[in-house]
C-alpha cells in the first residue's frame, strides 16, 4: 500500500466511467497526488495540451484510460473519429511520457483489438492473428497501436509502458446514452424505460447468438491498480472474468432483474458485432495476482439498481 504514497499520479480519463473507480481505490490505497486532466482543460488530441497536462502535474506514473468508445452504432456512424482521436491521444501521451521521463505509463487497449474470429478463449499471443471485427475495427487498430508503440519505446528507450486488455465493463456509473451506450446499459434502460410506460415490447438489435464477456468496473480498477503496482513487461495482458454469455441470454438475464414483463423483438438487420468474446484470464492471474470478484448477476443488480435510483432524480 505503500507504493502510492509519495507518487504524483495522472489519471486521464479519471473523472469517466472506469476512471472514477480508478481514483477512488487511489485514494485508498493512500495516494495523495491524483491528477485528472478534464477535457474542457485539456484537449488530449493536441500536442500542445499534452505537453501543458505534463508541465502542470508533472506525474511519476500515467494511467491512461481517456478514450472516445461506445456501442456498435456509435462505432458504425464514428469510424473516422474514433480511429484519429484514440490514436492522436495515445501516441502524443506516450510521446511525450518518454520526454519528461515518467516512471511508467500504463495503457488500456480493448478487446477490440482482437481478430474478428479469434479461438475462444482469447489469448494475448492470437492478437496479431487476423483483422478486428470491422464495425469496431478502426477504435481497436487505433488502440492496438499503443501497444506497438509501447513495445518500441521498452526496446529503444527502456520506457516503462505496459498495455493491459480489458473486456467489456459494466456496472454503476455507465454510460445510458442510447446513442453511444454498450450493450448492458441500453438494454437495462429500455428495459427500465418499457417497464414504466406500460410497452409491451422492446427492441434488441440482432439476433441475439452473439456472445460477450463482461468485467464488473470495479474489478477492473483494481486490476488496473495491480498491473501498475506489479506488472513492468512489454507483452499485453488480458483483464476478464473469464465466461462468456450470448446476448439472448443476457437479455433475457436483464428482462428478470429489472422486472420487465414484456417481450423482446429482435431486429436482425442491425449487427451482431463479433461473434464470440472471452478471454484467458491466466496472465493476469499468473503476473499480478489479478482475478475478477464480483458475480455478474449481483453486479448487474447493482447496476440496475443504480440507474433507477439515478433516473429519478
Amino acid at each position: 500500500m505503500t507504493f502510492w504514497e509519495d507518487k504524483r499520479v495522472t489519471v486521464t480519463g479519471g473523472a469517466g466511467f472506469l476512471g472514477s473507480y480508478v481514483i477512488e481505490k487511489l485514494r485508498e490505497r493512500g495516494c495523495r497526488n491524483v491528477f485528472v486532466p478534464l477535457i474542457e482543460d485539456y484537449n488530449l488530441t493536441e500536442m500542445y495540451a499534452v505537453k501543458r497536462m505534463y508541465l502542470e502535474s508533472k506525474p511519476d506514473i500515467v494511467i491512461h484510460l481517456a478514450a472516445v468508445v461506445g456501442g456498435i452504432g456509435a462505432n458504425r456512424a464514428n469510424p473516422g473519429r474514433f480511429f484519429y482521436e484514440n490514436m492522436m491521444m495515445g501516441i502524443q501521451l506516450i510521446e511525450q511520457g518518454r520526454i519528461f521521463g515518467v516512471e511508467k505509463f500504463v495503457a488500456l487497449g480493448t478487446i477490440c483489438a482482437y481478430p474478428k474470429f479469434t479461438p475462444v478463449p482469447f489469448r494475448e499471443e492470437f492478437l496479431w492473428n487476423g483483422y478486428p471485427e470491422e464495425t469496431n475495427a478502426p477504435y481497436g487498430l487505433a488502440k492496438k497501436m499503443l501497444l506497438v508503440q509501447s513495445q518500441a519505446y521498452r526496446a529503444q528507450y527502456g520506457f516503462n509502458s505496459i498495455f493491459l486488455l480489458p473486456v467489456n465493463l459494466y456496472g454503476p456509473r455507465d454510460n445510458f446514452n442510447p446513442q453511444s451506450s454498450h450493450v448492458i446499459p441500453a438494454l437495462i434502460k429500455k428495459c427500465v424505460e418499457a417497464k414504466r410506460k406500460g410497452d409491451k415490447k422492446i427492441v434488441a438489435w440482432g439476433t441475439g447468438k452473439s456472445s460477450r464477456e463482461f468485467l464488473y468496473v470495479e474489478d477492473a480498477a483494481e486490476g488496473i491498480l495491480l498491473a501498475a503496482e506489479k506488472y513492468n513487461k512489454s507483452e499485453p495482458v488480458n483483464l476478464g472474468a473469464g465466461f462468456e454469455i450470448k446476448i439472448k441470454e443476457l437479455a433475457n438475464l436483464i428482462v428478470k432483474t429489472t422486472g420487465y414483463k414484456g417481450e423482446i423483438s429482435w431486429d436482425t438487420s442491425k449487427p451482431d458485432g463479433q461473434p464470440r468474446r472471452c478471454l484467458d484470464t491466466n496472465k493476469a492471474k499468473k503476473e499480478f495476482g489479478f482475478t475478477s470478484k464480483t458475480n455478474f448477476e449481483e453486479g448487474l443488480k447493482k447496476t440496475v439498481k443504480w440507474y433507477e435510483q439515478t433516473r429519478k432524480k
